[in-house]
């Protein structure tokens, strides 16, 4: 067995585990949150958030004592561990505060600068989106696979917003507009892990946005990648955890869709 294969089958074990029981409190505690606090001047932060950020640390922590975590609220906890969790405990928060169905915990499994393994749970529609390198991906237990859609005028895509609008938001309005013109229909629903998700099962071709962090998207770019899509930048270079743009797609139209956004 290759060095590590173990210490990550254990892991993508543990996430898809922890990614269900997470999304369970979550959907427990729909319509009952208690505080709302603010970071910045649209991005909000719920109790339950941080209630279910806790949760996901502790079963971490209980399993992989040693492992490194960096969590959207609780930031990075400063430890080495060859393993590191990178955790989203609600994507989507404002979505989820607002009782608008499109939210999901999301866990990414990184060893040194890879993503290993990922979970995105959507606990309203009982669906987890999982992935471990070089297994595939699945939806449940059912393998899924991108889109075979290869015209640009045909496909269905997604995007998102920074917060707080300014200079991200003004230049993806304008690539919005190009891409309602040249393609099926865009949408713009707030979680990217999901966003990312359904690049992954087919039901986007594609998807971009600015501004994003690592737990945004940690677990989709594996999920991506294992469903048979591409994940880069913009400009079609190489994606990685700190870069201010994504691109993922099913593959065919990844070049339409680097070329619109660059032009």
């Amino acid at each position: 067995m290759r060095k590590g294969t173990s210490g990550i089958s254990e892991r993508y074990r543990t996430a898809i585990h922890i990614a269900r029981e997470a999304g369970m409190f979550i959907k427990r505690n729909c319509g009952l949150v208690r505080s709302v606090t603010m970071k910045g001047c649209s991005n909000l932060v719920t109790d339950v958030d941080r209630r279910v950020e806790r949760l996901i640390i502790e079963r971490v922590r209980r399993r992989h004592a040693g492992d490194a975590v960096l969590s959207e609220e609780c930031g990075d906890d400063g430890r080495e561990g060859e393993y590191r969790w990178i955790i989203d405990p609600i994507d989507g928060t404002t979505n989820y505060f607002r009782s608008f169905p499109f939210f999901c915990v999301s866990i990414g499994i990184v060893q040194g600068r890879e993503v290993k393994a990922g979970a995105i749970c959507d606990p309203l529609r009982n669906e987890l989106f999982h992935a471990a390198a070089g297994s595939g991906a699945f939806l449940n237990v059912k393998r899924i696979r991108v889109s075979a859609v290869s015209r640009l005028s045909e496909s269905f895509l997604a995007t998102g917003f920074a917060y707080g609008g300014g200079a991200h938001s003004c230049a993806n309005i304008r690539r919005f507009e190009r891409f309602l013109k040249a393609s099926l229909g865009v949408r713009r629903a707030g979680s990217a892990a999901l966003d990312l998700a359904y690049v992954a099962c087919g039901r986007f071709d594609g998807f971009w946005e600015m501004g994003l962090h690592p737990w945004d998207t940690a677990a989709g770019w594996r999920i991506v990648e294992e469903a048979g899509g591409i994940v880069t930048r913009f400009d079609g270079t190489p994606f990685t955890l700190d870069a201010d743009d994504i691109l993922a797609s099913n593959a065919h139209i990844h070049s339409h869709l680097s070329e619109t956004l660059e032009a």
